[in-house]
């Protein structure tokens, strides 16, 4: 566990449940309302951060993340008081990484001045493709100009750190409009893209279109996907072409400038301590994992007033409560970590767990070495994937459970 004065880092996650119209392909836990349930949610989730403030007195805030759902629906002045009840219940870095999600269609000037007065010191821009036509098959509330006026003002507001999110192997994507998006994306100059690979979800719309594997075009009324070849290639080409525009991969599918990776989501990857307010929002104190109830009027009902004592609600509003093993936290520590491209770090796996990692692991790391999944690097002490390892990781990771 990273520590910072002496305390250990926390990350912090605030889940805004609310879009403008849910996407085709999206199963996150996100749906339309109207502006007074949007009130009562900001007005719950202030006092939730204060009631969890008191179980984290020995930790220091080094990144916040607001995620959603759209995060851009809120006003400047909810944001205001989202982040200031962090800072007043929570010891808050001065530096800290402050993100917050945003969609395009959802943003103007002096919304984006305000975020910025708010606190907020990195956007992630929900872009997709820089096709109309692709944007609509996803069920997106933009257009490609949208966006581009909204990165405009989202610069002249003074924001220097900017993360798009890309994704690829859409309906009807063709490998030269895939790589139209990320050159006319890269040639924005942002300081970050993620560049995911489209996953049909059980339960969407897309689910019904195209069968849970995604294969399934039925009668043909829907755009196919690409397929499985294709899917490759995109993938394959994002990495060769961003690296070459001075991006380079410190995780799966994200790309940074030197010193832009993402703060918040490398604590992921590192099991530094999270937690996460909201409905259906996570949280990671090692070793207990545990999420919070996912149902709005439960939520809005508990923390209905400043005391919201657990006498109303025996139960709480935690869910899913886990107290991981050791076992379970050696194989998180692999599965996570190796997820970066600098892969893990065989003597702080010793220290934290006491116990040599070839111990535990060997016959997983023989078997990928000899593969050409996993090699290893600084005179033996770090284990990575390799750039095939990284390309079938699912395959890879599953063998060190």
């Amino acid at each position: 566990m990273e520590k910072t004065d002496g305390k250990k880092q926390l990350g912090i996650y605030l889940h805004i449940p609310f879009c403008k119209r849910k996407c085709l392909y999206c199963d996150f836990l996100s749906a339309p309302a109207g502006e007074e349930t949007i009130e009562a949610y900001v007005e719950a989730l202030c006092r939730q951060i204060g009631k969890e403030a008191k179980g984290f007195v020995d930790h220091k805030v080094r990144t916040v993340f607001v995620g959603g759902g759209t995060p851009s629906l809120l006003t400047p002045g909810q944001m205001e008081r989202l982040l200031s009840a962090v800072r007043s219940g929570y010891d808050f870095d001065d530096g800290a990484e402050v993100t917050a999600e945003c969609n395009p269609g959802t943003l103007d000037g002096e919304k984006l001045a305000g975020y910025r007065r708010a606190g907020i010191n990195r956007l992630s821009i929900g872009l997709q493709s820089a096709h109309d036509g692709e944007l609509e098959s996803l069920g997106r509330i933009h257009d490609y100009r949208t966006f581009l006026r909204n990165y405009d003002q989202a610069r002249k507001a003074g924001f220097s750190n900017i993360n798009i999110d890309l994704m690829s192997a859409l309906p009807g994507q063709s490998l030269e409009s895939w790589m139209d998006t990320l050159e006319k994306t890269a040639a924005l100059g942002p300081e970050h893209i993620s560049a995911y690979s489209l996953i049909i979800e059980e339960g969407t719309p897309f689910s019904d279109r195209y069968g849970h594997n995604g294969r399934e075009s039925g009668t043909g009324k829907w755009p196919p996907l690409p397929d499985e070849e294709l899917d490759r290639k995109m993938y394959e080409e994002t990495e060769r072409f961003l690296r070459k525009k001075g991006y380079f991969r410190y995780e799966i599918s994200n790309y940074a400038r030197p010193g832009y990776e993402c703060r918040h989501n490398i604590g992921y990857w590192r099991r530094t301590d999270y937690l996460g307010m909201g409905i259906g929002a996570a949280s990671f104190a090692d070793p207990v994992r545990w999420k919070v109830d996912s149902d709005l009027a439960e939520y809005l009902s508990f923390f209905s007033d400043e005391s919201c004592e657990d006498e109303k609600n025996p139960g709480g509003i935690r869910r899913e409560v886990q107290s991981l093993d050791e076992r379970e936290r050696m194989e998180e520590f692999v599965i996570l970590g190796l997820r970066m491209t600098e892969g893990i770090s065989l003597p702080l796996f010793l220290q934290q767990f006491g116990i040599p990692f070839l111990e535990v692991f060997g016959p997983a790391v023989k078997k990928l070495e000899t593969e050409g999944l996993l090699a290893f690097s600084q005179e033996g002490s770090r284990l990575h994937l390799t750039a095939r390892g990284i390309d079938v990781s699912n395959y890879a990771l599953a063998e060190f459970l």
